[in-house]
């Protein structure tokens, strides 16, 4: 089969494979092709030189809020993934049974970046979500809609991953818990892994983790105090060890509110990396402290961890998150989508949620991205 495009002379770094080198890699009919040096470029072939860039699998970003126009907290996914290099766009929980539809008609399908989901439980997803406005949807029980989750959930498997729950103080109010208890119930229901967010308690961090299974995902994993993962004493708290060592997945979902560099230290200083980054992108905190994807991994490569970790907890990390092992690799036969970044050197401010600065001297760049096989510029 002809080639459709070929990036000539990246280094190529692709954790799924354990790959770091300087080769080409080949896109036809969608997929990628090949990957290797001095691939032949047929008659028709679009070859970009990408000496100067590295190339990695297409960035998923696990944690985004993409209904642009359905809920306040939206953003457009075809903008942000321009400038951020992430090719698949995760929303997690914008949209419940109740608006699901429309989510998946007027922004899912007519997308260019593929958006998968994870369905709220609550009817309407996260609808009071803004400066002005901000309600707990999973405060009233009387919007858990179990039912109707657990039938668009399995009537759209194509696009739902997941079932998304959000419990805690400003979340779930004095319903506690019950909110995961019900979430839990549909993802069972439907064999789908469940993700959680947590904020300030109630319930605890280790409440909400000694109910998660294996290959659930905790979001907002290294959120600042209270609720934290590390003790006081900067070690990891015995829940989070168990819960990793049963499958539990990490997620950092940055977001407004949910990434401390201080508990960001105490986890990387004891060896407990997060398993997936990712950036919770709204419409609340695009222009900070998160910005988008590749700053949120710029800030981790800044605090020591090393850059085949942060990409792989960007690519193949991700991709097995959402049980789609097609994504997040260059192997021949997974989808054609790769994303071009550069390593920048100089003095970079990083903020996180609580005003917290970190001075850095690198910072991952979008140089571009290819979807489906074909090269996707940015603007």
């Amino acid at each position: 089969m002809p080639f459709d495009l070929i990036l000539r002379g990246g280094r190529v770094v692709d954790p799924s494979q354990k790959l770091d080198a300087v080769t080409d890699v080949a896109f036809a009919a969608g997929k990628v092709a090949a990957v290797g040096s001095g691939l032949k470029a047929d008659p028709g072939t679009e070859v970009r030189d990408v000496s100067q860039f590295i190339v990695t699998p297409g960035l998923i970003d696990l944690h985004t809020h993409v209904y642009w126009g359905g809920t306040s907290l939206g953003i457009d996914a075809e903008e942000f993934c321009r400038k951020s290099g992430v090719t698949t766009a995760v929303d997690t929980g914008s949209a419940g049974p109740g608006n699901f539809a429309g989510f998946r008609k007027h922004v899912i399908e007519p997308s260019q970046v593929r958006i998968l989901a994870y369905l709220h439980v609550s009817h309407a997803g996260i609808f009071g979500f803004s400066n002005r406005i901000m309600v707990g949807e999973s405060e009233e029980l009387r919007l858990m809609n179990p039912v109707d989750a657990a039938e668009v959930a399995d009537a759209n498997r194509d696009l739902i991953v997941g079932i998304k729950v959000r419990v805690g103080l400003h979340a779930s109010g004095t319903s506690g818990i019950v909110p995961l208890d019900i979430a839990l119930e549909v993802a069972e229901q439907v064999g789908m892994p469940l993700m959680a967010h947590i904020d300030h308690p109630p319930p605890s961090y280790e409440e909400v983790l000694e109910r998660l299974r294996p290959g659930d995902v905790l979001t907002h994993a290294f959120r600042p105090f209270p609720n934290t993962p590390a003790t006081a004493q900067g070690t990891v708290k015995k829940v989070v060890l168990e819960a990793r060592e049963r499958g539990v997945i990490f997620d950092i979902g940055h977001g407004k509110g949910s990434f401390a560099f201080k508990t960001a230290r105490a986890m990387l200083a004891n060896g407990f990396y997060p398993d997936t980054i990712s950036s919770d992108i709204h419409l609340l905190c695009i222009d900070g402290p998160a910005f988008d994807q590749v700053t949120t991994m710029s800030k981790f490569l800044c605090m020591g961890m090393p850059l085949s970790d942060v990409i792989a907890a960007s690519t193949v990390n991700a991709a097995m998150a959402l049980r789609r092992p097609e994504l997040g690799s260059l192997k021949p036969g997974s989808v054609g989508d790769a994303t071009l970044i550069s390593i920048r050197e100089g003095r970079f401010d990083y903020v996180d949620v609580v005003g917290e600065h970190l001075i850095g001297n690198q910072k991952i760049a979008s140089e571009g991205v290819v979807i489906a096989g074909r090269w996707w510029h940015p603007k």
